[in-house]
This record gives C-alpha cells, structure tokens and sequence, in this order.
C-alpha cells in the first residue's frame, strides 16, 4: 500500500529495522516456528497452538547470544496455493521476511518426515541458499535424530536436528547461526527504545490493522474482511517527527460468551495485555454500528487501566446517511464516563482522517506527562472546595488537609482528609471535572486517591 496524500512522509517513517541482522524462520504450517521463536526470545512472544495457521502476521523479537544482537521474524505458514483464504497474504508476507532477512531459518519437522510442502518451499529457497540453515525440528529425542540426514535430499546443507520445545540443540543453533550474521550488521549496542505506547484495540473487523497500515505507509500486517485475521499483538516501531512511537496491533477483542478456546483465547489476553502496556489506546468503532455492548466493554477496560484514548470512528466513508454532529452526540451519550476523549472520523480504505491520529496520540500523552506544582495545585483546590462544599455524614465533614500529584502517565493525584470513607463518587467527579477545567489532562483519565491523614501508604 502506498501512503495516501493526507500522510505527511517526510514526518512519519518507520524505523529501519536493520538495526540488527535480522533471522526469519519460514517453514510449512505447524512445525514449531513459533515455539521456537518464544524459545529464542526467553518468553512467550507469539501464540502457540497445535493447530494449523495459528500464527499469520510476521511477529518479531530481539535476541542477544553472546554479546551479539540480532532480531528474529515469524511468519505464517506457507501453504498449499488456494488452501484457504489467507494464502496469497500469507505466502507474500513469507517473502517479504525471507527478502529482509540477513539469515532464514528453514524449518522442517522430524515426526512428520520429509514432506512435498517442503520440498516446494525449497524449491523457493535455493536461490538464496547461502542465506539458508535447514533445521529440523522435534527431534525430540536420539530416535528422531536420526530422522535429520533425511533432509539432506533438499539440497540446502546439512540439517541442524533442535527441539525447540524442550531446548535440544538450542545452543549449537545459535552458535551456528552467529558464524552465518554478517559482522557489519551487529550494532553498537544502544538503549532500547522507549517511546509512546499505542495500542489500537476494538471489536474484530473494525479496520484496526488497516489503519495500522495506513499509518506505517506499508503492509506490515495482512488486512481482510474476515473478523479475527490477526490474532496476536504486533509492536512496530515509527519515528513521528522526531518521536520515538511503538504501534501495537492487536487481534479484535470479543465478548466473553462468544470467545472460543485456544487461540480465540489467548488473542483476548494479548489483546488487554496490550492495553495495559500501552500509554494511549486508539479505540476502533465501525462507522456502521456505532458504539456496541462489546465497544463499551473494550472502553471500560481502557478505563479502568487509566489510559489515554482517541476514539476512533472508522469506515466513516461508508457511512452517507449518518450526520457527525448527530454521531457525536450519540458517543458522548454511550461513553459518558469517556467524555474527556476526543473523537476523530476516519477511514482507512481511503485515507481520510488518518492523518490526525499521530498529532492527536502525541498530544495526549504528553497531557499524561504533565505534573501540576504542589503549591498551585493546593490553591485550585482549595477555590474549588470553596465554590462546593465537601459531602458530610451528620456532622462529621470531610475536610482536606493537603493535595499532591504523585505521579504522571497516568496523572496521580493524592488528597489528605481527615476521614477518606466521607468521599462520596459526585464529588470525587467533581473535583475531576475542576481538575481538568484548571489543568487540562485531555485524552486521559485521572487517578484520584482520598488518604485519612496518619494512614500508612
């Protein structure tokens, strides 16, 4: 995909990812490219499952072995030409890893034998063979070892026999795979990137990875009209004008009632472990249906994880009939307890809108990083208590002592009372609303904490 005219270029580029040599592993589906992933990274980075097609997207880790860095890519299985319909995108984004790749990890699987998948896909590889290491994986034991010289017939060297599940044969890979980097591409080492923490997050088959892709100026993830295409949560890293940004993908988010087991299940912890990694959450809505059960849901778990949020209504080029200032109305009256959120109306199919969304992220999450001197935060809310008279119990009154913003990203706010179980919901939203007009904090919740003066932290 080619960026389209509302995305500025010369601001908005990824960042080269040849920082490291980088390390594919390609094979058939089901032969353990993911296991073995996880088991190169140290922890669990793509999800595994024993089943077929599992894995789509191209995922990524970084990997140190001694004292040298390198970044590994999984990809999807390849298939059988017309094997479903993710095929063709999977195939190309196979090769779009095997193009980038300083080294490829051909894997093949030692209980199922040599099989003709295999011997098509290298057919693929041998054209770049000097890049290829054949590994034969599951070899669980000295009986599949022996199962390795098998491999030899597809002429890409002599076969590395590993377990990735149990560690077999992990160490002698990785010294391999050292001697076949290319020195000039181990970098220096440097401070991993710390940047702004996006996660775009919705119901399955908003637009997420579309607009993803719209973003990045490249098909980094498969698009498809088919709910659940991506399944795990996807980092890639951008450089927005001079700003370190991570986008996170993530698969779309069901209702517990409609989530099936295994993959369908783990893609829904990936998905709020994204959340929760995030600084801003863009929240996807379809045009269409507007803001569902499930929508509210997502927007709830935003929430309470006190997240950044721009809410973001796709698909808005199909949506003729519907008038924005009447849409407006009607999320602010779904998402009452998001009303701090801004609203931007996109749509990723032809480009409109999206290039508000990295401006209106930034400024969001550098309202998250504000922090209030103590002295003029204490002389708003004393204005404010004035204008309104804390709640009270009979006669016992809820007095405040001293306020502070304890922290930032999200904005921590700590208010000493003389009795902390006086503080009613009303005036805590109160005292939130006056925060906001006085300070600002677009785009973020507010986390308000109410201490009896004496109590321990």
């Amino acid at each position: 995909m080619t960026p389209d005219d509302t995305t500025n270029e010369a601001e908005l580029k990824p960042v080269s990812s040849h920082t490291r040599p980088l390390v594919a592993i390609v094979g058939r589906q089901n032969v353990g490219k993911s296991t073995l992933l996880n088991r190169l990274a140290g922890r669990r980075i793509a999800i595994v499952e024993d089943l077929p097609g599992t894995t789509r997207d191209r995922l990524t880790a970084d990997v140190n072995w001694l004292d040298k860095e390198f970044t590994v890519i999984d990809t999807g299985g390849v298939e059988a030409k017309g094997s479903s319909s993710f095929t063709d995108e999977i195939n190309r984004q196979v090769g779009i890893a095997i193009d980038e790749a300083d080294a490829i990890l051909f894997l093949v699987d030692a209980k199922d034998g040599l099989m003709p998948s295999d011997q098509d896909l290298a057919a693929l590889l041998r054209p770049v063979k000097e890049r290829v290491m054949l590994v034969v994986n599951k070899a669980d034991n000295d009986k599949l070892d022996m199962a390795a010289p098998e491999f030899s017939r597809l002429g890409l060297g002599e076969p590395i026999a590993i377990s990735a599940y149990h560690g077999r044969g992990i160490n002698d890979l990785l010294d391999t795979l050292l001697a076949r980097l290319p020195a000039s591409a181990t970098p220096t080492p440097t401070k991993p990137a710390d940047g702004l923490k996006i996660a775009i997050v919705g119901r399955p088959n908003v637009g997420k990875s579309m607009i993803l892709n719209r973003l990045l100026g490249e098909e980094r993830v498969i698009v498809s009209a088919i709910p659940g295409t991506t399944r795990d949560a996807i980092d890639t890293t951008l450089d927005f004008d001079g700003q370190s940004v991570i986008l996170i993908d993530t698969a779309g988010i069901k209702r517990r009632g409609r989530q099936g087991g295994g993959v369908d299940k783990y893609s829904v912890i990936r998905s709020l472990e994204a959340i929760d990694r995030a600084d801003v959450a863009l929240l996807v809505l379809d045009a269409g249906e507007l803001v569902t059960a499930q929508d509210l849901h997502v927007a709830g778990y935003i929430q309470q994880a006190f997240k950044g949020v721009i809410i973001v209504v796709n698909k808005w080029d199909l949506a003729k009939t519907l008038d924005k200032n009447e849409v407006t109305r009607c999320l602010r009256a779904n998402l009452k307890f998001m009303r701090y959120a801004s609203i931007l109306y996109t749509s990723a199919m032809d480009g409109t809108g999206i290039a508000e969304i990295m401006p209106q992220a930034i400024e969001v999450y550098q309202q998250r990083l504000k922090r209030i001197p103590t002295a003029e935060l204490n002389s708003t809310v004393q204005q404010v208590l004035a204008a309104h008279t804390p709640p009270h119990k009979g006669s016992h009154l809820l007095k405040f002592f001293y306020a502070t913003q304890a922290e930032v990203n999200p904005p921590t706010f700590v208010f000493f009372v003389n009795d902390a179980t006086l503080m009613h919901f009303s005036y805590q939203r109160y005292l939130e609303n006056q925060l906001r007009r006085n300070f600002g904090f677009a785009g973020t919740p507010l986390r308000l904490i109410f201490k009896t003066r004496g109590e321990k932290k």
